[in-house]
């Protein structure tokens, strides 16, 4: 014990000797260090170096017996031991938003935050505490989405380096200027897009700095999956904000105005929002971030969220007619309304959209996302339940059209087409994809569709992924018309017609508001012997996934030589208000006489088909001379049918004949009827933040007064939100104007839309493009 108490005490005697030396030192060096009185900013490890710095700056200082100031040292000998002593910090990152913004194409977008396309470099500053000392250097961590890993490649971790990588994440320091270091950071061109988070680390040891930034596909990139060449087709297919949609039927097609805005304030988020609610995520949120470097992915996702069947989604359809409880489908006339009232509501599904506003919408959401995306429109369009490729029609023998077996023909169908690579099916199927957000059938359990290759359709590939059997009927599908008796259930089969379907596909022209005609990129000509011969391949293909034959129950043989011919013939303007003029046209194809008995109806629908009131039938009976044509009049009054149309304004007018001693004809034709102009006068030059004058005109076309008007109005970097302006009611042929203010925010083309409705007009709608200048 006595032997530990004196090690102690000598212990004891030798740390004080220490500390006296230490506080002597400490002392003396305080009086000419002023950075030595207060807190020291660096890292443990760092300390007796500094300390030494400080101990070597004073016995120099010695040697030269050079006379200090009591105080204090000078500032050169303080910054000396400040670059010494202090930890190497960033005190800013500069996201150098404009420059970035303006090389990534990126400009448009409404946002604080860099927004940035994949496969591309982009400069940021990094401003520290002090100059980099001989050695020093960052590293920087990239990642994205709740549980980033380098194995999924969504976290990066990578260093300055001498020259950029096309594969990997990487940092080149491009310059070096007192304490700001300027790197340029490259992303490769497959990265997953997404909003990500930035951390910039000094290598030696100082406090990280970091921010977000978000990371979209880039169509100029030739690295990139949606790599598009033509310049003209990205600024239409990513860049413009506002386009038409062709609506109607296959004899009246007419174009509507809308308001993509994809680059309007908040949708970029909204957008990205989507992603991270959808089943995909909610199922493994990890793998379905890391397979968003993927379009295919991405579009297919979007697809199932547009529409609310599966999931908290977009938009919920509604094809009933009725809807108080929302917004009609045909009032809608942009996106951005509906994607902020998506969010406003905690993310409610919105009521309510039909094919062509659920196409819209997810076009807007792609081309934010920086996929090029276009709508379609297929008139014409099949929907095939039992994937056979044929669309079976069904009438009594009173010449009504029957809802039987849940095939239709939908007079038009929009959908969407994005442009990327298939990797998964080889370069031959690269090119336009079609993505169809319409709920209509399930696919792999969710009402999802595509993205089916435009080229696999085309050549009845229909054997590949996603959805190409469904996709390649709804443009190719041979229609069946069936004469069904309801008192003794036999059914006959009258007519198989192999050209109707998707008659006409379209969509807007690159740089101008006109439709163009892509029906060839979907079909070869129709009755050729090459379209034939594709249609008998999928056939077969299908056949085979389906377990039928090619030849079952389904594929009649039908008599293909009728013996009269017949169609409906307008006679007359086809407008809401007035009685519809039409002509029956029979004609006798044999060189005998025959008779015919033709039943006559005529139905309001909706423009999937769907039958809603019948507003007028008869029967007619006569005699046909051989070769004979004769024309039947048909009018159809305002009375009988406006108190049942739709807002699709559609009309179906049907006649089965029969013919003694022949083969039953079918004759059919949908009609659509006018909505009465909306006239639109722009007053003046219009100017960044001036004020401009629209006058909007509405004429009662009607001999009966209009009430409950409503005026509206929408346009991206036009009018902040949408305006509604109340009217008063307009009695018989008069017109009423309304004068609307608006201020453009940005110059450019830009799109003005409006819509009136009123008790006997639901949805008029007009758009204007507006050139502002600065």
């Amino acid at each position: 014990m006595g032997h530990i108490q004196l090690s102690q005490d000598h212990f004891k005697e030798r740390l004080n000797q220490a500390r006296n030396t230490v506080e002597w030192a400490f002392s003396r060096l305080k009086r000419h260090f002023r950075c030595l009185h207060m807190r020291l900013e660096v890292s443990l490890a760092n300390v007796p170096a500094g300390v030494g710095a400080c101990c070597t700056l004073q016995n120099l200082v010695d040697a030269k017996n050079k006379p200090r100031v009591r105080g204090g040292g000078g500032p050169r000998q303080d910054a000396v031991l400040f670059f010494l002593l202090t930890d190497l910090t960033l005190t800013e990152i500069n996201w150098q938003q404009q420059e970035n913004a303006r090389a990534h194409h990126s400009a448009e977008y409404s946002s604080r935050e860099l927004i940035v396309r994949r496969g591309q470099p982009f400069t940021i500053i990094l401003n520290c505490n002090r100059e980099l000392r001989t050695g020093e250097s960052f590293t920087f961590t990239a990642e994205t989405g709740p549980k980033p890993s380098l194995q999924a490649k969504t976290r990066a971790l990578f260093g300055i380096s001498s020259t950029a990588s096309s594969s990997t994440w990487s940092a080149v320091q491009q310059s070096t200027n007192s304490r700001s270091i300027s790197v340029s950071i490259s992303s490769p061109a497959n990265a997953a897009i997404g909003r990500y988070k930035l951390s910039v680390q000094p290598t030696s040891g100082g406090s990280a700095s970091s921010g977000t930034f978000i990371l979209l596909f880039n169509a100029w990139s030739p690295g990139d999956e949606v790599f598009l060449s033509n310049s003209a087709e990205r600024q239409e297919y990513v860049m413009e904000e506002f386009g038409i949609v062709t609506l109607g039927n296959i004899n009246h097609r007419s174009s509507i105005g809308w308001n993509y805005g994809q680059f309007q304030e908040d949708i970029l988020n909204i957008c990205l929002a989507i992603l991270d609610r959808s089943l995909s995520y909610r199922k493994d949120p990890a793998t379905d971030v890391s397979r968003r470097n993927d379009p295919k992915h991405v579009g297919r996702v979007l697809s199932a969220m547009i529409n609310s069947n599966d999931d908290k989604g977009v938009l919920v359809g509604n094809w009933s007619g009725d809807y108080r409880d929302g917004t009609s489908p045909s009032n809608w006339s942009g996106s951005v309304e509906i994607l902020r009232k998506w969010k406003g509501t905690g993310f409610q599904p919105v009521k309510y959209g039909q094919c062509w506003v659920f196409a819209s919408v997810l076009t807007t959401v792609l081309r934010s996302l920086g996929i090029p995306t276009r709508t379609i429109s297929n008139f014409n369009s099949a929907h095939d339940v039992n994937r056979n490729l044929t669309v079976d029609e069904y009438y009594d023998i009173s010449g009504n059209p029957l809802r039987m077996g849940g095939d239709s023909v939908w007079n038009f169908h929009v959908w969407n087409e994005s442009w990327f690579t298939r990797s998964d099916l080889g370069p031959s199927y690269n090119g336009w994809q079609i993505l169809d957000a319409t709920p209509q059938e399930r696919s792999e359990g969710i009402f999802q569709c595509g993205p089916a290759s435009l080229k696999a359709i085309k050549e009845g590939d229909v054997d590949l992924d996603h959805d190409t059997p469904f996709v390649f009927a709804e443009v190719n599908a041979d229609r069946i018309t069936w004469k069904y008796d309801i008192r003794t259930g036999e059914q006959k089969p009258l007519f198989s017609d192999t050209k109707s379907v998707g008659q006409f596909i379209t969509t807007k022209a690159v740089g101008s508001y006109e439709p163009i005609d892509v029906t060839k990129d979907y079909k070869y000509v129709e009755g050729s012997r090459k379209e034939r011969e594709v249609f008998k391949k999928a056939l077969s293909k299908v056949s085979r996934a389906h377990g039928f034959a090619a030849t079952s129950e389904k594929r009649p043989e039908i008599d293909q030589k009728p013996d009269i011919s017949g169609k409906f013939k307008v006679d007359g303007p086809l407008k809401i208000g007035k009685d519809i003029s039409l002509n029956l046209v029979l004609g006798n194809l044999t060189s005998v006489t025959k008779t015919v008995k033709a039943n006559a109806t005529a139905w309001t629908t909706m423009y999937t088909g769907k039958l809603i009131h019948e507003v007028w039938k008869d029967s007619l009976s006569a005699t046909f001379a051989s070769k004979e044509e004769k024309q039947f009049p048909i009018k159809i009054e305002y009375a009988a049918y406006q108190q049942h149309l739709t807002r699709d304004n559609m009309i179906q007018v049907t006649a089965l004949c029969q013919v003694e001693s022949g083969i039953e004809v079918v004759v059919q034709r949908s009609i659509t009827l006018d909505n009465p102009d909306l006239v639109i006068q722009v007053i003046g030059d219009a100017k960044v933040n001036e004020p401009l004058t629209v006058e909007v005109t509405f004429t009662n076309p009607l001999d009966q007064e209009v009430k409950d008007c409503v005026l509206q109005a929408e346009g991206s970097d036009l009018l902040k939100g949408k305006l509604k302006i109340e009217m008063p009611s307009l009695k018989p042929r008069q017109s009423s104007t309304e004068l609307v203010e608006i201020i453009p925010t940005k110059n450019g083309t830009k799109q003005l839309l409006v819509n009136f409705s009123c008790d006997k007009f639901p949805d008029v709608k007009a758009f204007e493009t507006i050139n502002v200048s600065n």
